[in-house]
């Protein structure tokens, strides 16, 4: 499987946050979608430190 992006995981963060706002959605949906949006909101907030890393790392190159 290839990795994914950034903007996706963001993406898909967003698409769960409307999935918990429906009025409609199950206990065990919601449960499944917190725990599904906790994951991606994690693998983006360290793809977002990687990054951070790579730039502080260029910098200390020069």
């Amino acid at each position: 499987m290839a990795k994914e992006k950034f903007e996706t995981k963001l993406q898909s963060a967003k698409e769960i946050l409307e999935t918990l706002m429906n009025p409609e959605i199950t206990l065990e949906e919601s449960v499944k979608a917190y725990e599904k949006g906790m994951k991606e909101l994690a693998q983006a907030q360290k793809m977002l430190e990687d990054a951070q890393i790579k730039i502080q790392n260029l910098k200390t190159e020069r």
